[in-house]
C-alpha cells in the first residue's frame, strides 16, 4: 500500500511515517517546514520528502492520505484530496487502527514533560528486556529514531492533547485507549484551539473514560487541575506521585541538582536513581516512569537502576557543542512553566556560573500573548536574557519585559543575537558560561551559527 503523509515533518507525523514504513508500506510525504531532526531522520530511513503542498505530489494517487493536524481547509493538497475522493484519515486514527490495536499501550499525557517521560519509559522497558514499540515527539538518544513497532505487546506513546485533524477536533490522545496512563501535569496551553483550561480538562476527562478498570492511572499529586479531572469521574485505580507533597510515589534528593535521589512507594524504599538528567521536574518524570514500568512488570528497583543508562533526547537540554568553557544547549521549552523548571535545573547544576538564556516565543500560545505576564518571571534564573521578537507578534514585548523584575534585551535579528552573545562571552573570557537556547522550531539554525562564531573568536574567549 502507498501511504502519502501531509505534514510529514511534524514530530508526530514523522513517527507515523516510520511505523508505516516498518509495516511494509510505501511511504512518501510533503511538508512546508522541513528542518532537523525529523527531516534528517526521515531521509535516513529512505522516505521520500517533497517541499510544499502541491497537488501534483498526490499523483499517481496513493492508496491512503494521512493528514496532519496543521493542515486545514484551503490548503491545496487538502482540497485536492477532498475533490478527488481520495481515501484519507488522521495520524492518530491511523496509529490506533494499524498499530495500537491489541497492544498494551502506555501513554504519557500532560502539558509538559511528555517527550522526556515517554523516552524514559521506552528506555526502561527496553533495558529490562521488554522491547517496546513507541512513538515519541522527539528523538531519544538510546534509540536514534522517534518511532518503532517493537517486538512485544508493549507500546509507549506520547499522548498529546492537541486536536486530531481539521475534520476531527477531539484531542489526539482520545484515540489511543491506554492501559497504563501517566498524567504529568495540566495547565492552560494551545490557546489557538482551546478557549480556557476547562476545555482542556474536558478532553482529559474523555481520555480517562478510555482507560480500562483493570488498567492504571499515574497522576501528579502536585497538580490541582489533574485532581479536578479525576474527581469528575474515574473508573481506574490511581497511583499518585510528587516531589513536593505527600503521594504514593515520592523521592528525596541526594544531590541538589536531582542527579541522584532515592525513590519510595508508600513510604517504602524502592531504589536509588543516579542518572545524567537534572532538575526536580525530571525527578518527577522519573517517578511516573518507574510507576508505569512497574505496572508493565518491571520491579521498581530495576527501573530506577535502568535510568542511569538514559542518553537524553535531542532538543531537550541537548548539549549542541562547547567552545572553551562556553557550553551551548538546545531546549524545546515553549511554556513559562517548562522554561522556569529547565532554568532551575540548570542553575542547580552549574551553581554561580553565568547562564545566558535565548528565547524564541514561537508557539501559537506565546505568540498570542497568553503567557505574557508569566514569561518574564520564568526567566529569572538566567543572568542574561535575550528574546527574539518575531514579526507579527500581537503583544507589546518591550513593555512587558521592561516592567518585569529582570530586564530582557529584545532582538528582531538572529545575527545581532549572535554578535551580542560573542561580546558577552568575550567580556567574561576564561569563565565558564552556559548558553541556553529555547525554541520549539528551527530558530534559523542559531545553535550551529552561534557555535561557529564562538570558534572564530576562540582565542579571545579563552584569555
Amino acid at each position: 500500500m502507498h501511504i502519502h503523509i501531509l505534514g510529514i515533518c511534524g514530530t508526530f507525523m514523522g513517527g507515523v511515517a516510520l511505523l508505516a514504513r516498518a509495516l511494509g508500506h510505501e511511504v512518501s510525504g510533503s511538508d512546508a517546514n522541513v528542518y532537523p531532526p525529523m527531516s534528517t531522520q526521515l531521509q535516513e530511513q529512505g522516505i521520500h520528502l517533497q517541499e510544499g503542498f502541491d497537488p501534483m505530489h498526490l499523483q499517481p494517487a496513493p492508496d491512503c492520505v494521512v493528514i496532519g493536524n496543521a493542515l486545514s481547509r484551503g490548503n491545496p493538497a487538502v482540497e485536492y484530496v477532498l475533490n478527488s475522493g481520495l481515501p484519507y484519515t488522521s495520524g492518530p486514527q491511523w496509529l490506533a487502527e494499524q498499530v495500537l490495536r491489541d497492544r498494551w499501550v502506555l501513554a504519557v499525557a500532560g502539558t509538559h514533560g511528555k517527550t522526556t517521560s515517554a523516552s524514559l519509559l521506552a528506555w526502561v522497558l527496553e533495558a529490562n528486556g521488554l522491547a517496546p514499540g513507541f512513538l515519541i515527539g522527539g528523538v531519544p538518544g538510546n534509540f536514534a529514531v522517534s518511532a518503532r513497532l517493537g517486538e512485544t505487546p508493549f507500546f509507549v506513546v506520547e499522548a498529546d492533547e492537541y486536536d486530531t485533524a481539521f475534520f476531527d477536533k477531539r484531542s489526539k490522545f482520545v484515540h489511543y485507549h491506554p492501559r497504563t496512563l501517566i498524567l504529568n501535569n495540566l495547565e492552560f496551553d494551545h490557546a489557538d484551539i482551546f478557549p480556557d483550561l476547562d476545555a482542556i480538562k474536558l478532553q482529559f476527562q474523555y481520555l480517562l473514560r478510555t482507560v480500562p478498570s483493570e488498567g492504571l492511572i499515574i497522576s501528579n499529586q502536585s497538580e490541582p487541575a489533574l485532581q479536578d479531572v479525576l474527581d469528575r469521574g474515574c473508573w481506574t485505580p490511581v497511583e499518585s506521585f510528587s516531589v513536593q507533597v505527600d503521594a504514593d510515589w515520592q523521592a528525596s534528593k541526594i544531590h541538589d541538582d536531582a542527579s541522584c535521589f532515592e525513590v519510595q512507594f508508600q513510604t517504602q524504599a524502592q531504589g536509588r536513581v543516579r542518572w545524567p538528567m537534572m532538575g526536580e521536574h525530571n525527578m518527577a518524570n522519573a517517578l511516573a516512569v518507574i510507576a508505569a514500568a512497574r505496572h508493565a512488570g518491571v520491579p521498581a528497583a530495576l527501573a530506577a537502576e535502568s535510568l542511569a543508562g538514559f542518553k537524553g533526547i535531542r532538543r531537550r537540554m541537548e548539549v549542541r557543542g562547547q567552545v572553551g568553557g562556553v557550553r551551548v544547549y538546545d531546549d524545546f521549552a515553549h511554556h513559562p512553566t517548562a522554561i522556569a523548571t529547565t532554568l532551575q535545573g540548570l542553575r542547580a547544576h552549574v551553581g554561580d556560573e553565568m547562564i545566558i538564556a535565548i528565547l524564541e516565543p514561537r508557539s501559537n500560545t506565546m505568540r498570542m500573548g497568553i503567557h505574557q505576564d508569566t514569561l518574564p518571571p520564568a526567566l529569572e534564573q538566567a543572568d542574561v536574557v535575550m528574546v527574539y521578537q518575531p514579526a507579527g507578534i500581537n503583544w507589546d514585548m518591550a513593555a512587558i519585559f521592561n516592567r518585569s523584575s529582570r530586564h530582557a534585551s529584545l532582538f528582531s535579528d538572529t545575527d545581532e543575537i549572535i554578535r551580542t552573545v560573542v561580546r558577552r562571552v568575550h567580556e567574561r573570557a576564561g569563565d565558564a558560561l552556559h548558553i541556553l537556547v529555547m525554541s520549539n522550531g528551527g530558530f534559523e539554525n542559531i545553535h550551529a551559527r552561534l557555535l561557529q562564531a564562538l570558534r572564530e573568536h576562540g582565542d579571545e574567549i579563552a584569555k
